[in-house]
């Protein structure tokens, strides 16, 4: 077992599958060490579990709850992609997306919590920079997603 799938079970998380639809796109495009995770949204056996939009029809708790799914959801792409956890050098960057209802601006409380479970796995190499944008839109009515940017050994 890799160090960081060690910390993964001491934090009690479990990695979802990373594959997903047929797509005319890769989850994960590699370039010079570092690895492009396309966005991810929280789809749980196919369904979003609190579609709708963030201050509406969402809580920020259910918010925050599918972005740290989406974490979970783009570190297993990672994995697959460079065959284990330990290959990530550091997380460089994260944007996260959050469907909004109108007047609701809580973007970057919404994804502390994502931010707050990368550095709980990896540490420092998990402190990254970071994007919270509200949108009036995302796939499949779901309220957040996220992509990332993260250093990889070669």
């Amino acid at each position: 077992m890799s160090n960081i799938e060690g910390r993964l079970e001491e934090l009690g998380l479990e990695l979802p599958e990373a594959g997903g639809a047929a797509t005319p796109f890769v989850s994960v495009a590699i370039h010079q060490g570092l690895a492009y995770v396309s966005g991810q949204v929280p789809r749980i056996n196919g369904e979003v579990p609190y579609p709708g939009k963030v201050g509406k029809d969402v809580t920020i708790e259910q918010a925050q709850e599918l972005a740290d799914y989406c974490v979970l959801k783009g570190l297993s792409c990672i994995k697959e992609a460079v065959g284990s956890l330990d290959n990530v050098e550091q997380v460089l960057k994260v944007t996260g997306y959050v469907q909004a209802a109108p007047g609701y601006s809580e973007y970057s409380k919404t994804l502390n919590t994502a931010s707050e479970l990368l550095v709980k796995i990896f540490g420092d190499k998990g402190r990254h920079a970071r994007a919270a944008i509200g949108v009036a839109e995302l796939p499949s009515n779901t309220p957040i997603e996220i992509d990332f940017v993260i250093a990889v050994k070669q």
